[in-house]
């Protein structure tokens, strides 16, 4: 499956971003989202190109303008809440075309993140479904406003730097795909 092109439109008008049931099944918050690998010889001016290894392999990364509850900065793959109608694999290439800017291709899935978290007093569930994606193209400078910056860094550092433990554990599966040579198409 491939998610080409670019937007720059805003998600804040959506439905399941204003506390609708769109986006939630059950009061629990249903994402998707994704790691996208390329090769380090793309970044050195080369076309699209599948890591041939975990040590080649980089990784989209986005800091959103949404900070941290102790105000700080949060790194995070990029991901958002599934709209009316979509499946989370849809959901998952729309989110990560208009957070980094980027196209895809669809490697395989990686897993489920289940966590909680508190707005306005309320305790809410969420469950955000991950994908292996490959780099098809486009340029993280044309990421929407809700993020402050995408770019690209090593899978290593990922893993290590990642806010969320859960995404750092959606890299390690990615790397752990890689290094099993593992190519779902």
């Amino acid at each position: 499956m491939s998610s080409k092109g670019s937007s720059k439109r805003s998600k804040s008008g959506r439905s399941a971003k204003s506390g609708t049931s769109a986006g939630r099944r059950r009061d629990r918050e249903i994402s998707a989202g994704g790691v996208v690998l390329r090769g380090r010889e793309t970044a050195a001016g080369g076309g699209p190109s599948v890591p041939v290894g975990a040590a080649d392999a980089e990784v989209v990364v986005i800091v959103p303008t949404r900070r941290a509850p102790d105000g700080g900065r949060v790194l995070a793959l990029p991901k958002g809440h599934v709209d009316p109608g979509e499946s989370a694999l849809q959901a998952a290439e729309r989110e990560v075309r208009e957070e980094t800017g980027i196209a895809t291709e669809l490697i395989g899935e990686l897993g489920e993140v289940r966590y909680w978290y508190r707005r306005s007093g309320r305790t809410i569930p969420k469950s955000v479904s991950f994908f292996l994606f490959s780099y098809a193209g486009g340029d993280t400078a044309e990421h929407d406003e809700e993020v402050e910056e995408a770019r690209w860094i090593g899978l290593s550092e990922a893993e290590a730097t990642l806010t969320h433990a859960g995404e750092r554990e959606m890299v390690k599966r990615a790397r752990a795909h890689l290094e099993a040579g593992v190519k779902d198409r």
